[in-house]
């Protein structure tokens, strides 16, 4: 609802975006009449707590950490938007007990990541890197040993989400088999069959490919146990988190004939920016491809990353709408006509919506609608009512003990 207006003038709300997010999420947030700032690099702990100690909104993509020292810093802060996947660089659960909910885009790069992993399947099959590495390096080197067709190979995928499941639906295009692995149950796309292991995905598969999100479930879960069972000669893949693979242990696997080649996007340790070296044991190993973490770095994706986070920031600020958010209970009010609406959002403790409803009662308010929404820390409250007792309303909630904000639109 672009141009709405709110009981906070739209031109002083701030927004602050970090790491070159993309030019359309400026300018959707500048459309929506706010005011915006940019850089172009990530900030360290103390930097970002300064910066942000009057901001309303925050946009970050994957290197900011957004950590509780600088969520206590942000007093203002309204709400965080994650323009990319992951969202393990903010402390999601001290935004939530402060009342600021976390967007991400979970969908927006699922293409461009897929297309990668596919890419990199033929690549390793015909050894690509390396040939191109040695004619750079002048050496003519033409034969078909170690180079093979993936058409009738297998493809297993762990974690058959978004893009696990669209990576199956190209792949089966192609030709390969696909197999998957998933801690829930998910349903199958064309011919792709769901086991019940992960070992069976491993032990059967010429290509493994994983797609799983940080958790410390996921935490090491390819090590030198999980790399033995593949068959040798496989290929494995990377494209989710750094952690979720022993890379010393993938390197001796690959050092000792082992596995045939790997493709690594993401590592447990990353350079901070394009200026910092990058070590890793997996540096000059034949039939390595490493990437700088780009599976989802596509002109495609970044563009409709902007537009699906800025939309879901301007939405929640204009309506309090948290479709969506990963850490905050999820609501999805109607467009406000007529009418002031409250937000709050209050510790999940009895009695609470008892206080609000005699706050309410004791100023004859008229209530057209009330949402409540919960999770085990905090409750959501969307009320709209009658305007001539909304600033009463606001207030008198505020000074309630279990109050964590409160805001209000017209």
């Amino acid at each position: 609802m672009p141009g709405t207006a709110t009981s906070y003038p739209k031109h002083k709300i701030k927004v602050l975006l970090l790491e070159s997010i993309h030019p359309t999420a400026q300018a959707s947030f500048r459309d929506d009449g706010l005011n915006v700032a940019v850089r172009s690099s990530a900030l360290g702990e103390a930097e970002l707590a300064e910066a942000v100690a009057d901001v309303h909104l925050l946009g970050i993509r994957s290197k900011t950490r957004v950590t509780e020292a600088v969520l206590e810093s942000a007093r203002r802060l309204l709400s965080i938007g994650c323009f990319c996947i992951g969202t393990n660089q903010v402390d999601v659960a001290a935004a939530n007990r402060r009342g600021v909910p976390v967007f991400n885009a979970p969908f927006s790069n699922t293409r461009s990541v897929a297309e990668l992993v596919l890419c990199e399947i033929v690549a390793l099959s015909r050894r690509l890197a390396d040939r191109s590495r040695s004619m750079h390096e002048g050496k003519w080197q033409k034969g078909a040993t170690g180079s093979f067709e993936v058409r009738g190979k297998t493809l297993g995928i762990v974690g058959y989400g978004h893009i696990g499941s669209q990576v199956g639906v190209l792949a089966e295009a192609m030709g390969l088999g696909v197999v998957f692995y998933d801690v829930m149950p998910r349903l199958p796309m064309g011919n792709n069959r769901g086991f019940k292991s992960l070992g069976e995905v491993l032990a059967k598969s010429d290509f493994v490919t994983l797609h799983v999100p940080a958790t410390p479930q996921t935490k090491g879960m390819i090590d030198a146990r999980a790399l033995s069972t593949m068959k040798r000669g496989a290929y494995l893949l990377n494209l989710s988190r750094g952690d979720v693979v022993d890379i010393g242990a993938l390197a001796r696997a690959l050092g000792d004939g082992s596995l045939g080649g790997a493709a690594v996007d993401v590592f447990p340790e990353e350079p901070e920016s394009n200026a910092e070296p990058f070590q890793s044991e997996l540096r000059g190993l034949p039939n390595v491809i490493l990437t700088p973490h780009v599976g989802g770095s596509t002109e495609e994706a970044q563009e409709a990353i902007g537009k699906e986070v800025a939309g879901a920031l301007i939405k929640f600020l204009d309506s309090g709408a948290t479709t969506g958010a990963v850490n905050f209970p999820e609501v999805e009010p109607p467009q406000l006509r007529g009418r002031h609406r409250i937000l709050n959002v209050h510790k999940n403790v009895p009695g609470v919506l008892g206080d609000i409803n005699r706050i309410v009662g004791e100023v004859r308010a008229n209530v057209e609608s009330q949402i409540l929404a919960t999770d085990p820390e905090i409750g959501y409250l969307v009320m709209d009512l009658n305007q001539s007792v909304s600033d009463e309303v606001r207030e008198r909630m505020t000074e309630l003990q279990t109050n964590i904000r409160t805001r209000i639109l017209y």
